[in-house]
């Protein structure tokens, strides 16, 4: 009697775990693709020990910084933005950077592709422990 409900409900905890981890496995990428793609944003952005900013700030420890925080000439929408950079609004940012920041001064199309990002993230946390010169 109890057969039914308990199935009816593990396949819905089945189906509820499902959910949650398929976007952490896609957010966590691959590295090696990543590298490839951050080609990309090589042309504005460094990153590594000797990272500098250029036409766009340097990207070590960007997850969990402050958009405008580094001795980079930002946007003032940028300085005055208030996002965080998590992964998730660095994702937003690398699809429609005018869309999470309105006025910002990067000139990019955006990345379509929700599998890219995903490669790129997971390339930039690897830069995460690097020391950010001129951090605020």
């Amino acid at each position: 009697m109890f057969a039914a409900p308990n199935r009816v409900w593990f396949t819905a905890l089945c189906l509820m775990l499902e959910g949650m981890l398929m976007p952490m496995a896609e957010a966590a990428g691959n590295l090696e693709s990543g590298q490839k793609l951050f080609k990309w944003c090589a042309s504005c952005h460094q990153v590594g020990p000797s990272a500098r900013n250029g036409f766009g700030p340097q990207l070590n420890g960007v997850i969990g910084r402050r958009a405008g925080t580094t001795d980079y000439r930002y946007s003032p929408a940028m300085k005055s933005a208030g996002v965080i950079w998590t992964e998730a609004n660095l994702a937003a940012f690398m699809r429609d950077p005018a869309k999470v920041v309105p006025g910002t001064k990067m000139r990019f199309w955006g990345i379509g592709n929700d599998q890219e990002i995903a490669d790129i993230l997971s390339y930039l946390r690897t830069f995460q422990s690097i020391p950010q010169a001129g951090q605020q």
